[in-house]
């Protein structure tokens, strides 16, 4: 959040203090030399104290005088507040400590092993069969988060085997980017189990931005792998 300058009630008195004093100074001025009308006024007095000095030193010199008629009047100084972030900030961006995660070694799955790979992600809470895989082929969907939740499923199909969550932004909950991390860090672990630590490799660098198209990793066709517009997708190609 920017905080904007501190403006106190005696400042407002100031300002129609400092405009009462230009403007009897020009009416006085102008009166005696050419009889002025209300605008010539304040542009008289201003531009008469302005004359020959350079806006630094226009703008150092009010800002003494502005003091100077505060403390007459018993107030303090002008203070301009410093931005600053309120802690907690909603754009706090989304952290990915990737190096620190731990996952199993690579263990003797296939993309045909669903239910082992559907165990690592937890319970399914709803099971759609009339879904559509990466491609719009008949496929079968799980999802392993409530519907008020940030989505992790599994869309599986005769042809496709695809792992996708959201992919939290720094305008986010803490808790929604918390949920983000944690099913990013499940789709570490599987693809860990399925590639080994190139499938860790795979999944750090999907979440920092790369895309990966058409890529065999330990003998997996890996179709696609992204992260963009809140979603990350990895689709293997079962038939590659």
């Amino acid at each position: 959040m920017v905080f904007s300058k501190v403006v106190t009630v005696s400042q407002l008195r100031f300002v129609g203090s400092a405009i009462t004093r230009l403007g009897a100074i020009g009416l006085a001025a102008c009166l005696l030399m050419t009889g002025c009308g209300k605008t010539e006024q304040v542009t008289t007095a201003v531009d008469t104290s302005a004359e020959g000095k350079s806006s630094e030193q226009v703008i150092a010199e009010t800002e003494v005088a502005n003091n100077e008629l505060l403390a007459e009047q018993g107030e303090g100084e002008i203070e301009v507040a410093p931005e600053q972030t309120t802690p907690g900030s909603p754009r706090t961006p989304v952290s990915y400590d990737v190096r620190n995660w731990q996952a199993d070694n690579k263990e003797d799955l296939s993309l045909d092993d669903l239910n082992q790979i559907k165990n690592k992600f937890g319970k399914v809470i709803v099971t759609d069969e009339n879904s559509l895989d990466y491609a719009s082929n008949s496929a079968v969907k799980y999802r392993f988060a409530r519907g008020d939740q940030p989505y992790l499923d599994i869309i599986d199909s005769d042809a496709y085997l695809e792992i996708g969550w959201y992919y939290a932004n720094p305008d986010d909950s803490d808790s929604e980017k918390q949920i983000s991390v944690d099913h990013a860090k499940k789709a570490y672990q599987v693809a860990t189990a399925l590639m080994g630590d190139e499938g860790g490799r795979l999944v750090a660098n999907m979440l920092a931005g790369q895309v990966v198209k058409h890529k065999t990793i330990e003998e997996m066709q890996v179709e696609l792998a992204k992260c963009e517009f809140y979603s990350c997708m990895l689709v293997f190609n079962k038939n590659s």
